[in-house]
């Protein structure tokens, strides 16, 4: 049975987002598999390209259009980058587990495999840009749905007699 590779990766976005997880501790070997995926993929190399962009998307939220803010924010920011990239190590190794906990060592060596080979080393190399893509297309969805949901939300309260 062929594994999908995309959902590899799925799972290293999902990682990044979310919390630690609590589950039994993987096998040396399953371990030392994934560790070489994570270096396979370049996984590390991917978080340091897709940073920047994440914090670009925090930027209006945070400076407001205050012209002062958005001089200290774009200081501040190559050092938190910095501060990431020097994580970078402890978030493989975290990552390495997720997946040494999901996949058999069998599996992750034929995981390798393919992001070894030509179509997997595409798949690398596109993927930062794909990803920020990627975000670029959800944040407009979810500004979408926020403006369409509270608009919902305000006209379902009027009809409830409620004065927003």
């Amino acid at each position: 049975m062929r594994k999908h590779p995309w959902m590899l990766t799925v799972c290293l976005i999902v990682c990044l987002f979310a919390g630690p997880a609590r589950a039994q501790a993987p096998s040396p070997d399953a371990m030392a598999v994934a560790r070489e995926l994570i270096v396979t993929m370049r996984a590390a190399d991917f978080f340091k390209n897709v940073m920047p962009a994440l914090m670009q998307s925090f930027k209006p939220a945070i400076v407001q259009n205050r012209p002062q803010v958005e001089r200290d924010y774009d200081a501040i920011m190559p050092l938190l980058q910095e501060g990431m990239n020097a994580r970078l190590n402890e978030l493989s190794e975290e990552i390495a587990a997720v997946y040494a906990r999901n996949f058999t060592a069998d599996e992750l060596r034929e995981a390798v495999a393919f992001y070894r080979g030509p179509t997997g080393q595409k798949f690398v190399q596109k993927l930062p840009a794909i990803t920020q893509e990627s975000m670029a297309v959800g944040q407009r969805f979810g500004q979408s749905i926020g403006n369409e949901l509270r608009g919902r939300m305000i006209e379902e309260l009027r009809k409830r007699g409620h004065n927003i």
